[in-house]
């Protein structure tokens, strides 16, 4: 999964891989279409582990 230049790491998901100038707008959106995914198939909603400021 990836949205810019911001990907979700093929080895580990619970790492997000810059493949170039990825923005922290790239990141956020990645993060809130990965939780939103993951609510809409497992019903389980996934709370952050960082504060985003």
């Amino acid at each position: 999964m990836k949205v810019g230049n911001a990907q979700v790491s093929l080895q580990h998901a619970n790492f997000i891989i810059n493949k170039g100038n990825a923005t922290a707008r790239d990141v956020i959106s990645l993060i809130e279409k990965v939780r939103k995914k993951v609510e809409g198939k497992f019903a389980i909603s996934l709370e952050l582990e960082l504060e985003v400021i």
